[in-house]
């Protein structure tokens, strides 16, 4: 995809697939048997698809840290380097049946879940035709099967849990997802969250995204062993880790976990392996480059997942040419929905809608 000088990391600006990490990507898939079956199931349009997620998902946060520069909005917290953990897992999950609880960084879980665009936009501008009225910028729409996340991170955790209990006591084949980040794993909500779902056996998927660092703490700093590979088992569940920059593993890890949740196995706890490519928000760009060494981001930086995923496609027979026509298709879905959001600004919310939808009418 293009890349821009203002707007990427410096290493994916003049990114070039590495041969070995482009065979890598591959045999992360053929070498385990379950995610191979998983993935060989998908059709050529559903692998495009997956593609046009992770498109629009950078596409977004271009938009953002565009506005950010323009001075539209003060900062923006950016999931650039983990879509696929984000856009794979939500492609494994069944639209309008489903319920998920996206971090903030994982904006993306709404547009892939149906949620317009320019309503996720909207949420930063603070709009009176925003999702929220007007209220937060943490995007969600539950008509769309997407909680808005709760800024105290590791908190959506519990709540997923009781989502997915009333699954599961309805006896409903459904299931309830949410991330939670390395740093929140810390926190008490997260630990009881997932403590009550083991035990409830309800049908609820908690991805941990190991991005390496907790704000600007490196996980060395606050967990050991310096994984989470033993985790699942502490908690008695079933669980995996997959690599969270290749879309597709993301995807076949998480149908896997579905398909047990749904035929009452209980929770499923996953890791994804991935890096945040810049700093906690667009504010502190400059203390994510000092926390870890230059060579942290190069390394991760030569494993972008569009730049590997597209590689792959270009093997399975898909051209530069089509590529190329998806990005422009993408290109123009983001910027028409940039620009609906901005005309939005004329209608900022009014001072007595802020007690709209607090208090239940006469109920």
């Amino acid at each position: 995809m293009k890349r821009f000088p203002a707007f990427d990391p410096p290493e994916y600006v003049e990114w070039k697939p590495d041969p070995a990490l482009v065979r890598g990507f591959r045999a992360t898939i053929e070498n385990d048997p379950d995610r191979a079956a998983i993935v060989s199931t998908l059709t050529p349009d559903s692998k495009l698809q997956l593609y046009r997620g992770l498109l629009r998902a950078r596409l977004h946060d271009i938009e953002l840290k565009r506005w950010v520069r323009t001075g539209v909005i003060s900062k923006a917290w950016l999931g650039t380097g983990e879509e696929a953990t984000t856009v794979g897992p939500v492609h494994a999950l069944e639209r309008g049946i489903d319920i998920l609880a996206p971090m903030i960084r994982n904006a993306a879980a709404c547009c892939e879940m149906g949620m317009p665009i320019a309503d996720m936009l909207r949420a930063y501008l603070a709009t009176a035709d925003s999702p929220s009225g007007g209220r937060d910028l943490h995007v969600g729409s539950f008509k769309h099967g997407v909680l808005q996340p709760i800024s105290h991170v590791g908190d959506m955790v519990p709540i997923i849990s009781g989502i997915a209990l009333t699954f599961k006591m309805k006896r409903e084949p459904r299931v309830a997802l949410t991330w939670v980040g390395d740093g929140s794993t810390k926190a008490a909500a997260a630990h009881e969250g997932t403590n009550f779902a083991a035990v409830q056996r309800v049908p609820a998927i908690f991805i941990v995204e190991n991005n390496q660092v907790a704000l600007g703490t490196r996980l060395q700093q606050h967990h050991l062993p310096a994984d989470f590979k033993d985790w699942p088992a502490s908690y008695g569940v079933w669980g995996a880790t997959f690599d969270g920059n290749n879309v597709l593993d993301a995807y076949a890890a998480t149908r896997i976990a579905a398909e047990r949740c749904r035929k009452g196995n209980g929770p499923a706890l996953l890791i994804a392996e991935t890096f945040r490519m810049g700093g906690h928000a667009t504010h502190d760009e400059r203390e994510a480059r000092e926390t870890f060494p230059a060579e942290v981001f190069q390394s991760w930086g030569k494993r972008d997942p569009i730049g590997l995923y597209e590689e792959y496609l270009k093997e399975e027979g898909v051209t530069a040419k089509t590529l190329g026509e998806l990005e422009l298709e993408i290109t123009g879905q983001v910027e028409r929905a940039a620009a609906e959001a901005l005309a939005s600004r004329e209608k900022m919310p009014k001072g007595e809608t802020a007690l709209d939808g607090v208090y239940a009418n006469g109920r």
